[in-house]
């Protein structure tokens, strides 16, 4: 049994699974193998169930890094698994997400469960051969503990589920409730159906697949088409004498469970009995070792308490949450409540009391939260808040012999989420940093979306006629349009900055917060160097012609007066699409910084310069325009200024990438920084796509 990897209240949890791993009698053997062939190319082989013979993902991305996969051309994954431990399936997932090089996936065999969401890597083409088996189902796993463990393990369940759907949606473009429903049905699907469903790309001819999963792994699976039998053989190569029987169980199977099989009467091949019972005693002497290990941390503060220490170690069943009571038992001893019975204060969010407090706590240092004053890590400094986000989960420090090596313990720990915590405060200071940065262009632009970074076009409606009346009993008739396509592409700007063991040692705060708030600032006046750049740069258009140009009607040379600011207005509001006039009225003036105030002079003022007071002249265009000042426009010209039409017409268009308009955060934890690496980025482009709705004004 295994601890599960989600914050636990109290009880025994088992890890969520997509598979059952069971105990596997072979000795030095690993469910995964890489291999380096030549031209930057990488074979990489899931054959059995993942997270088996207790090698974790950890060492397979440690391996991955010694094979050279991540700076590999070509990766080809084969995949052989009935799935395993979804923790580590996740894990793996994630780290294959970020290759860049060339990916092909084949199942081999059997893509089951987990293995099911492996094969949907984003940009992997996925080879399937016609008797070859995909299989989709919820995640289980089980608890012994009270009602609380129970839901609290059944909604971490439920987010596990979601991760996968949302892989799954990702790569077949199905719906939710579809798939929802194959999950909840546990569906196996054969190549040509996985093809249909859009899990596999390409259909490949039959394959003999090699004998390597253990049948044993795939008992619990409910619905397993008889056929798949001949996939899987004896891990010893030996022949198999007779045939399994189908692994349905009867209803009556709940109460009356079968007796476990012998092991003098294996499955498949012969197991070494010796061989087994030493693997068993080693894997209870490692929990012990590590339960021994979190119940000293539990009194690694407070060393008086030596004898109840040694009582808590003695006692094998006693846990670190069982010791920790103990020990605050101890604490209270001859002690009055000052509250009363039952005045418990915790800071309760979604279930991760540990987790929720911290983030809670770094969130008011850093000035994004009001202080819970139950909150017991109030005023932790952030080496303090690393070491509770161990301690205060069971997770024993006591062999951790530095301060430099324990953080680094807290980044890198599979049951801590320090390194997720301060990436929601990095995030947070992005973002701030995004909405305070003083740009304009929102105000004025159109604001589109992009699903890729292909070359778009986006198409102008050059002439549309006043509709045509339609005769009783007529037909209608198709009108004829001509398009003008303007392109537009996306492009990705981003940087990197880390948060390393000697920051959060040193409780260096602003690296947290005043980096990435920097990083959102400059993220946005990327967006805004963009989009003042078509304006100065005054780029060609479709019809070969800049964007401002005299046959456009929208270029016009006239002094910053009442009457060249009148000259400006007519000339957009005369422009046509064929012979129609478009009637398109100006709503923003944007101007260099250096006549910012003497345009507002004499768009705001009630009469025209020079006229006596209250003279009845009035401003013909007091108030037509709002005025904007850039300084980037200072750099082109200190003179000429633009009128624009209002937000939302064909002027120019800023496109995200899926509608994200906002900076994304992303963390890679431990690979080339002793600490967290965050990454800024955002994919935007812009693109004019259409004069109409823009005037140039340029000095006599």
């Amino acid at each position: 049994m295994q601890q599960m990897i989600s914050p636990p209240r109290r009880g025994t949890m088992i890890n969520p699974r997509a598979s059952v791993a069971g105990i596997d009698a072979a000795n030095g053997q690993c469910w995964y193998e890489i291999r380096a062939l030549a031209a930057g190319r990488v074979e990489i082989f899931l054959y059995d169930v993942i997270g088996g013979w207790g090698i974790t993902a950890q060492q397979f991305v440690s391996d991955c890094k010694e094979a050279g996969v991540f700076e590999a051309s070509a990766v080809d994954l084969h995949i052989h698994s009935p799935g395993g431990d979804v923790m580590q399936g996740f894990a793996i997932f994630n780290t294959l997400s970020r290759l860049k090089a060339k990916l092909d996936i084949w199942v081999d065999g059997v893509a089951a469960s987990m293995a099911s969401m492996i094969v949907c890597l984003p940009g992997a083409t996925v080879h399937m051969p016609e008797n070859a088996w995909l299989m989709v189902h919820k995640p289980w796993g089980g608890i012994a503990g009270d009602s609380d463990d129970m839901r609290d393990y059944a909604a971490w369940l439920d987010r596990n589920e979601a991760l996968m759907l949302s892989a799954y949606m990702n790569k077949t473009g199905l719906g939710q409730e579809e798939l929802e429903a194959m999950l909840k049905a546990e569906t196996w699907l054969n190549g040509a159906e996985a093809v249909e469903k859009g899990f596999a790309d390409t259909l490949e001819p039959e394959l003999q697949a090699a004998a390597c999963v253990n049948q044993n792994k795939l008992k619990d699976y409910q619905n397993m088409p008889e056929q798949i039998n001949n996939l899987f053989g004896p891990r010893a190569e030996a022949p198999a004498s007779q045939p399994q029987p189908a692994q349905n169980p009867a209803p009556q199977a709940a109460n009356n469970p079968p007796a476990p099989q012998p092991a003098q009467q294996p499955l498949a091949g012969n197991i070494d009995i010796t061989a087994l019972a030493a693997q068993l005693q080693q894997q209870m002497q490692a929990a012990n070792t590590e339960r021994v290990s979190a119940v000293s941390a539990v009194f690694d503060a407070f060393p008086a308490f030596g004898s109840l220490k040694a009582e808590c170690i003695t006692d094998i069943s006693c846990s670190a949450e069982q010791a920790r009571t103990k020990l605050l038992n101890a604490l209270a001893a001859g002690t009055t409540p000052s509250a009363g019975p039952g005045a418990v204060h915790i800071h309760a969010g979604n279930g991760n009391i540990v987790g929720d407090s911290i983030r809670a706590a770094v969130m008011n240092r850093a000035g994004y939260a009001q202080a819970e004053k139950d909150n017991a890590y109030n005023g932790y400094t952030l080496r303090e808040l690393a070491r509770a986000s161990l301690v205060d989960r069971g997770i024993g420090i006591s062999g951790v012999g530095t301060a430099q090596a324990m953080v680094g313990l807290a980044f890198t720990h599979s049951s801590s989420d320090f390194g997720n915590i301060l990436m929601d405060v990095a995030h947070k200071a992005a973002l701030l940093g995004w909405d305070e940065a003083s740009e304009t262009f929102e105000q004025w632009t159109r604001k589109g979306t992009l699903t890729d970074f292909k070359t778009a076009h986006r198409v102008g409606l050059e002439s549309l006629a006043s509709l045509r009346k339609v005769r009783a009993g007529a037909e209608y008739k198709y009108v004829t349009i001509k398009d003008r396509g303007e392109p537009i592409a996306l492009a990705t700007y981003g940087e990197l900055f880390s948060i390393d063991r000697q920051t959060i040692i040193n409780d260096d705060l602003d690296m947290l917060t005043r980096i990435p708030q920097a990083m959102g600032l400059a993220a946005r006046a990327t967006v805004g160097d963009l989009v003042w750049a078509v304006l100065t740069s005054n780029p060609k258009m479709s019809d070969g012609k800049p964007l401002f140009h005299a046959d456009h009607g929208n270029l016009v040379a006239a002094d910053l007066s009442i009457e060249g600011l009148d000259i400006a207005r007519k000339a957009m509001l005369l422009q046509k699409s064929g012979d129609r006039r478009l009637n398109i009225r100006p709503a923003y003036m944007l101007t260099p910084v250096a006549i910012e105030s003497r345009a507002n002079q004499l768009i705001k003022s009630a009469s025209v310069p020079g006229a006596d007071a209250n003279s009845g002249i009035v401003n013909p265009i007091q108030n037509f325009v709002t005025v904007a000042s850039e300084a980037r426009l200072d750099d082109s010209s200190p003179t000429d200024y633009y009128l624009t039409a209002a937000q939302g017409r064909d002027t120019i268009e800023v496109a995200y990438l899926d509608g994200i308009d906002t900076p994304y955060l992303e963390q890679q934890q431990g690979f080339t920084v002793d600490g967290a690496a965050f990454k800024v980025r955002i994919d935007a482009g812009v693109a004019p796509l259409d004069w109409r709705g823009l005037v140039k004004v340029t000095k006599k």
